[in-house]
């Protein structure tokens, strides 16, 4: 049995979805905070039980059986999101998984600029020390990332951001369907994956030019100092710390952490990855709907 973490989250929901069709129901489990939330994978015949990284206990019985464990990284940074993925991990092998699989990012370093990635190279070490064998999925950076960045300027004409560097925008969809076939074939990777990217790496000041091209209207991309941006954010309600770790991406992005473009993630779904210009031209016609 395949267990998933977190699967009414954006990714672990697309991931089970994949898996569906891949394999019988009744080979997938999923271990969720709220089974309510899951009811229509219930409903499909997937087996949905508790289970929480901050309660160590309920993993046992979400855990039960699986012979891979697929650990989808938390929403937090630091040391409680490492200590929760700890906890995750241990719950596997206490399961006796054979193998366990956990959603990191490329650029996974303990120097990097970022805390996420500071955090997944903390989580991979963990992985190394449980004595089972592991896939890290080097995740590229989310696409919809950028499209929450650049929102605001989208509509107003002017993208203003903090300096950067090219990322290799991914989207969920593709990293579903890749964690999904991974899952399929136990054992294709051992260890950290290559980075497993969309089709290009591109700078802010490339995605105003693409929106420009698809909406026909002008966008350019101005550049905020660090502290400007940071204010801003603190100024709006940001907390203090998400706004340091907010500039750390752009701080990560500006050192080349994410620049990597990679073929593995195209070998794993037969096709070209989903480029910036669909997300843009999907979000495009999406807000034209709600006009």
């Amino acid at each position: 049995m395949i267990i998933v973490t977190g699967a009414t989250g954006k990714l672990g929901r697309q991931i089970v979805e994949r898996l569906l069709t891949r394999m019988p129901a009744d080979r997938i489990g999923v271990s969720v905070r709220d089974p309510q939330k899951a009811k229509t994978f219930a409903d499909r015949g997937v087996r949905v039980r508790q289970g929480s990284f901050t309660d160590p206990g309920s993993l046992a019985h979400a855990f039960e059986g699986a012979s891979q464990v697929l650990i989808v990284s938390t929403d937090r940074m630091g040391e409680e999101c490492v200590r929760q993925h700890r906890a995750a991990i241990d719950g596997a092998v206490a399961a006796g998984a054979g193998r366990i699989l956990y959603t990191s990012q490329m650029g996974a370093g303990h120097a990097s600029h970022f805390q996420a990635c500071r955090d997944h190279a903390a989580t991979e070490d963990a992985l190394r020390a449980s004595g089972v064998p592991f896939t890290s999925l080097r995740n590229g950076f989310y696409a919809s990332s950028a499209v929450q960045f650049a929102a605001q300027g989208l509509e107003s004409g002017e993208i203003a951001l903090p300096a950067d560097g090219p990322v290799a925008w991914t989207t969920h969809a593709d990293l579903a369907d890749a964690a999904a076939a991974i899952l399929a074939d136990e054992g294709r990777f051992e260890g950290p994956t290559p980075p497993l990217t969309g089709p290009q790496a591109l700078t802010f000041d490339d995605i105003a030019g693409i929106a420009a091209g698809i909406t026909g209207r002008t966008v350019t991309r101005a550049t905020v100092p660090d502290t400007e941006f940071r204010e801003h954010l603190v100024d709006h309600g940001a907390p203090a710390e998400v706004a340091d770790q907010l500039l750390g991406i752009f701080a990560a992005a500006r050192a080349g952490e994410f620049t990597a473009v990679d073929p593995t993630l195209a070998d794993l779904l037969g096709r070209e990855p989903i480029g910036m210009s669909t997300v843009l031209r999907e979000q495009a016609a999406g807000d034209n709907s709600d006009q």
